[in-house]
């Protein structure tokens, strides 16, 4: 707490271990593995398995240097801290803006998936009120506070990893059916869709931007993130086998609906049903999860920032950054009310992907300028104070922006320069 005049009203730290990694494997295993499945298959074959192992190791080498920063600093402006110790504040400012602006369209983007679903499942045309509807809702439940909005969380995470098991294990008699290496693109087809895959781990970040209303969270938030990833890779690698194993690649490549048809030839009837309500409540938690974590960045900043302070405003009763919440949900309407926003959103990559740049740059910097801060927790593979995984991270952050369409990276490139515009008049 901090003392003037009256005590300033903080978050209330509620989240334990288990809540935690339930946060992190929720944004993690959204709807982006029953869509995501078919295409990687076109590029990878039969051993999309493999590109899903190649996009773990990416996303743990980003995840080792996020766990190792945020046993540093545990603040919700996260990206924004780690940067400003390292650089300045001006380019602090320009990530934690690029994180606002980026997650606020992934919760647009994720609200109309949601919308997809629905529309498929009732047959209703009104995807934008659809949306409209699921994100004031998932703004609601953060309103009502973190303990709230993780318990829900956890009942939704837990109804999306059954699904996927099921789809396993309605697919166990069928293992050892294909040549799991069969790669008909060779190794650069692997490569293509580990590129694609990594969508479907992107999230992992979120989990340090709760770091302020995690019981002894110097400690919790890294090993939430690596386990976060662990299970998540885990599912992942098992859905790819089980989808090859019934479908083969050939199939797998041309379905629209990946898992429904994975179910549908497994039991051999149509109970697509089950697998549209899971995919409904896989885009509804990470609708809640990333209003959560941008509302986070958002109070974060206006610690750090004075011309932001007033979204440091909680509420007495739920202490929850009610403005910051509501202008998340603002930003992302809209968004969603611009309908199509498929370049937008795939521009939320570049941003997550040059925030990933920079957090392993942090790292390997910090490492030699400061390398006395005690860390609760110290990122694997070091050759000195050189850090061997950052540096992959650094590079596979690189790699990934390289594989981004060149309209998106030049996209990207003009929300940077929109950013320094108005850090401009940011007093940081």
């Amino acid at each position: 707490m901090k003392h003037g005049h009256h005590k300033k009203l903080t978050l209330r730290k509620d989240l334990s271990l288990f809540q935690a990694i339930a946060c992190g494997v929720g944004i993690i295993v959204g709807a982006g593995i029953y869509v995501l499945l078919g295409p990687a298959s076109s590029l990878a074959g039969n051993a999309v398995w493999i590109s899903f192992v190649i996009t773990a190791f990416a996303a743990l080498f980003t995840g080792f240097s996020y766990a190792e920063l945020s046993s540093l600093f545990s603040k919700d402006s996260s990206e924004y801290i780690y940067v400003k110790e390292t650089f300045n504040k001006k380019l602090a400012f320009l990530i934690g803006y690029s994180i606002l602006l980026g997650s606020s369209i992934s919760a647009a983007a994720v609200s109309l998936g949601f919308a997809g679903y629905f529309s498929a499942l009732l047959n209703t045309n009104n995807l934008v009120l659809t949306a409209i509807i699921i994100l004031f809702l998932m703004s609601l439940v953060n309103l009502l506070g973190i303990k709230e909005s993780a318990n829900l969380n956890i009942v939704l995470t837990s109804i999306e990893i059954l699904g996927l098991i099921f789809v396993i294990l309605v697919s166990i008699k069928y293992f050892g059916s294909v040549n799991y290496f069969e790669a008909p693109k060779g190794i650069t087809g692997i490569l293509s869709a580990s590129s694609l895959i990594f969508f479907a781990y992107i999230g992992f970040e979120s989990l340090v931007k709760l770091s302020e209303e995690t019981k002894n969270a110097k400690k919790i938030i890294p090993l939430a993130l690596i386990s976060s990833i662990i299970i998540a890779t885990i599912l992942y690698i098992l859905v790819s086998l089980s989808a090859v194993s019934v479908l083969g690649h050939e199939k797998l490549s041309v379905s629209k609906a990946p898992l429904v048809d994975v179910v549908k030839q497994a039991l051999g009837k149509d109970i697509s049903i089950i697998l549209v309500i899971i995919a409904l409540l896989s885009t509804a938690t990470t609708t809640l999860l990333i209003i959560l974590s941008a509302s986070r960045i958002l109070y974060g900043l206006g610690e750090e920032i004075k011309q932001l302070r007033i979204f440091t405003k909680v509420s007495k009763k739920t202490r929850s950054p009610y403005l910051a919440i509501l202008t998340v949900f603002f930003l992302s309407l809209l968004f969603v009310l611009i309908g199509k926003i498929e370049l937008v959103a795939s521009i939320t990559n570049f941003t997550i992907y040059l925030t990933f740049f920079f957090v392993n740059l942090v790292l390997l910097v910090l490492r030699y300028e400061k390398p006395k801060l005690k860390r609760k927790f110290k990122a694997p593979l070091n050759i000195g104070n050189f850090s061997v995984t950052a540096f992959l991270g650094l590079l596979s952050s690189i790699f990934f922006i390289l594989n981004l369409e060149l309209k998106v990276v030049l996209s990207g490139i003009g929300l940077v320069i929109l950013g320094l515009i108005f850090g401009k008049f940011i007093k940081t």
